[in-house]
C-alpha cells in the first residue's frame, strides 16, 4: 500500500512538470487554428500580441500571395510559438 502511495506521488510530481511546446500543424486549416490556438496559450502575455501579428500579417511578406491563409499554414508548419515570435521579431528589425 505505502508502494502505491509512493509512487502516486512520483507520478504526480512528474506530472507538475513543464509542458512540451506545442507545435503548429499547418496540414489543414483546421488543425492549424487548433494547434496555434494551444501554442498561444503557452506565450507570456507580453508575447501573445507579436504572435498574433506574425499569424495574421504572413501575407504581407509576399505580396503576390493569393492565399495568406495557405502561406501561414506552410510557414508556421513545425514551429513553436516562441519560434514563431522570434521569427517575427526578426522581421521587424
Amino acid at each position: 500500500m505505502r508502494a502505491a502511495a509512493a509512487a502516486l506521488l512520483l507520478l504526480s510530481i512528474a506530472a507538475c512538470g513543464k509542458p512540451e511546446p506545442v507545435v503548429i500543424d499547418g496540414s489543414s486549416p483546421q488543425a492549424f487554428e487548433r494547434t496555434t490556438a494551444q501554442a498561444r496559450r503557452q506565450l507570456p502575455d507580453a508575447d501573445r500580441l507579436l504572435f498574433d501579428r506574425a499569424i495574421r500579417t504572413v501575407g504581407g511578406r509576399r505580396h503576390a500571395e493569393r492565399d495568406p491563409a495557405a502561406l501561414a499554414r506552410v510557414t508556421f508548419d513545425g514551429m513553436t510559438a516562441s519560434q514563431v515570435v522570434a521569427d517575427q521579431r526578426a522581421h521587424q528589425n
